[in-house]
């Protein structure tokens, strides 16, 4: 007889309605109330509702300006992201004290691979529980789980049963668990693939897996090969728990739209200072440089550029998304965000191509210029030391 097949064991684990369960931690008036937190009242959206506010029909996403009109006794509050992140490493420090491999997807959820540590810490199901504990007796917030042999059956377990819910599907159940599901559960469905398989006749899980794959290609392509797998259960993605950033970025929603093609170019010189200092401080170039565009009616369109050398100079990056603006509708459309991140990042300790020759003096020249430049803004704050053409700003 051949030996027994081994099952991953993989545990996703998802705080439930973060920022506000903080802010309600931190002030216990707070419960049981409405909370919405999010960007300013009249051009922001929300970051995230407790589940008060989400009966109101509140969601994350949404329009701050809507979601006071759906919710008028909601309590709005502005974001505290370095109180969530001290908040965050609390959670996460339990998380690792019961397996190394741990993935975080955000500030406020993980992959767990518990595979093999049984003997240490329990079954999977009892490793869930006590983690759940854990967090609540440390931190007085709940958080959902989901256990399952694959990362992909796990996300969606762990959003079964919220909030401070725990959803357990064994390795032979995976299909009975996955079959009344509607495919709006399944990652990278949206209102477009909806369509196409709605004329395919397929809406749930069940209908999806039993649709032949050679149709699925023929409509969605290499996606609907993979949709295929994943409606079956089959998920090989290993929990990675070191990961590096994949892109570092900065975006503003605007208190008014911009109209003025000249305005926005000055809101991208602004936005390109900003990145290109986080990018030193954290020691990484980038090779790609994207410029997100969010209109007035919400459409929102992305651009982007690939680099001949990865750069951490704001010139470079403020030329680069420039050029892509002219990509763009930005002067003929009114705007209300702007944003702009650096992807395949290259870090130090990777290795980087050097030129043949050397550094030249004009780079070595705006290395220092730029060195300068950080130790001001760290000293004085980031208004201390603009472009001339900023100094208008407010």
């Amino acid at each position: 007889m051949g030996a027994a097949v081994r099952h991953r064991s993989i545990i996703h684990l998802d705080m439930d309605a973060f920022y506000p369960a903080v802010e309600v931690r931190d002030h216990p008036e707070l419960k049981g109330k409405s909370v919405i937190v999010g960007g300013g009242r009249e051009r922001g959206v929300v970051s995230s509702a407790s589940y008060e506010a989400r009966k109101c029909g509140v969601h994350s996403a949404q329009p701050m300006a809507t979601a006071m009109r759906l919710c008028p006794h909601g309590i709005f509050l502005p974001v505290r992201m370095s109180r969530y992140k001290e908040v965050s490493r609390q959670v996460f420090a339990i998380f690792h004290c019961f397996t190394p491999l741990v993935e975080p997807l955000s500030i406020d959820e993980a992959f767990l691979d518990v595979t093999g540590v049984e003997r240490l810490a329990g079954q999977p199901q009892e490793i869930a529980l006590k983690i759940k504990r854990r967090v609540i007796e440390e931190t007085g917030l709940t958080v959902s789980a989901g256990v399952a042999p694959s990362k992909f059956v796990a996300k969606i377990a762990s959003d079964m049963d919220k909030p401070d819910g725990l959803t357990v599907v064994a390795p032979d159940r995976v299909r009975e668990f996955l079959d009344p599901l509607p495919v709006t559960n399944m990652w990278g469905v949206g209102k477009a693939t909806q369509q196409v398989l709605a004329r395919l006749g397929i809406r749930t899980f069940q209908g999806l897996r039993q649709m032949p794959v050679e149709l699925l290609e023929k409509a969605l392509g290499k996606h609907g090969a993979a949709m295929h797998r994943l409606a079956m259960g089959i998920d090989e993605r290993p929990v990675e728990p070191e990961r590096e950033a994949k892109s570092i970025g900065h975006e503003e929603t605007f208190a008014r739209d911009i109209l003025d093609l000249e305005e926005a170019r000055k809101e991208i010189l602004s936005l390109a200072g900003r990145v290109a200092r986080r990018m030193r401080r954290e020691m990484v170039k980038g090779a790609t440089v994207s410029l997100k565009v969010k209109y007035s009616d919400f459409r929102q369109i992305s651009r982007a550029s690939r680099l001949d050398v990865p750069t951490d100079d704001s010139s470079g990056i403020y030329a680069a998304a420039c050029r892509l603006l002219k990509k763009t509708d930005v002067g003929k459309r009114p705007v209300r965000l702007l944003g702009i991140s650096l992807s395949r990042l290259t870090y130090p300790e990777n290795g980087t191509q050097l030129s043949l020759f050397g550094p030249d003096s004009a780079s070595l020249k705006q290395k220092e210029l730029n060195t300068a430049l950080d130790s001001i803004c760290d000293k004085f704050g980031e208004k201390s030391i603009r472009p001339a053409t900023l100094i208008s700003k407010t």
